[in-house]
């Protein structure tokens, strides 16, 4: 038990309010800054009402981070400046890699019953922060998912659960994103680099994330893990839906201010005069994986 992580703090989501109107629940963003370096943002939609969710986020601005899009239920249609258009639909993901810049938009359909995505910012690096944009859309059928004895499924988005590795590669961090499902009285056991900032959140359910006690985090918190090595999550009675994500930290400066983050104030400004002045978009054609 001494290698493995226990919590360092949970993170009740607070009900915010994005894009053109969007209500949302985040579970962590500007105000924990640099508690989960490299990851900066996780938004987490979540509604039967279409009026939560079908402003979208019109188009808008990014630079100097990766945008991770998770569509659990629903549709959401995208498109970005130099043209390229598409939806992302249950169980798929969009791995975009802003870098110098990109102008998108995401609007969300209206769906029957639950509509539920999530998206996570990760930070980039200041030696990649005006490399050249890219993306990638992942569906769902190629998305492996590792089936436990005991009924716990892993879905590996990036990085490994064993031998088994994700479809999102060549991510400048090579952060982890695992999609974890347990059923009750249940154990599931991680190792993750030693170095690495860990995280889950809770889809629904309920778990025990610390070895030492018997107290369960339920859905929509987040649970930042301190320092150690592999993680381990049980359940009780109820089982236990998140996600697990990890990633090296960065530990270098951060400017952000709205879609754009940074290392310097003058990095910032620079951006937003360039996205005045129609100078923005330095790569127009930027590359396309997968």
């Amino acid at each position: 038990m001494d290698n493995i992580r226990k919590p360092e703090k949970v993170f009740k989501s607070q009900k915010t309010l994005e894009g053109a109107g969007v209500r949302l629940n985040r579970a962590f963003g500007y105000r924990e800054v640099p508690a989960f370096d490299p990851f900066l943002l996780l938004d987490d939609i979540h509604s039967e009402n279409p009026d939560d969710y079908l402003r979208g986020f019109p188009w808008h601005p990014h630079r100097g981070i990766e945008t991770v899009t998770y569509v659990l239920h629903g549709e959401v249609d995208h498109g970005d400046s130099i043209g390229n258009s598409g939806a992302i639909t249950d169980g798929d993901v969009q791995w975009m890699t802003a870098g110098s810049g990109i102008i998108h938009q995401e609007m969300p359909r209206k769906t029957k019953g639950d509509f539920r995505a999530l998206q996570l910012w990760v930070n980039l690096p200041a030696t990649h922060k005006m490399m050249e944009p890219r993306y990638r859309d992942v569906q769902k059928g190629v998305i492996p998912e590792v089936a436990l004895d005991d009924g716990t499924s892993i879905r590996v988005i990036a990085g490994n659960y064993g031998r088994v590795e994700g479809p999102v590669k060549d991510i400048v961090r090579n952060p982890e994103y695992l999609d974890a499902t347990m059923r009750p009285k249940s154990i599931f056991t991680h190792p993750v680099g030693s170095e690495n900032v860990v995280f889950a959140y809770i889809l629904s359910g309920e778990g025990l994330f610390n070895p030492e006690d018997e107290k369960t985090i339920s859905t929509d918190n987040t649970v930042l893990f301190g320092n150690g090595g592999s993680t381990l999550i049980r359940t009780g009675k109820s089982g236990v839906r998140f996600l697990l994500i990890s990633g090296e930290p960065l530990g270098e400066p951060i400017a952000w201010k709205g879609p754009i983050v940074m290392n310097t104030e003058k990095e910032l400004v620079l951006a937003f005069s360039e996205y005045s002045a129609g100078t923005f978009i330095k790569h127009p054609h930027p590359e396309k994986i997968g």
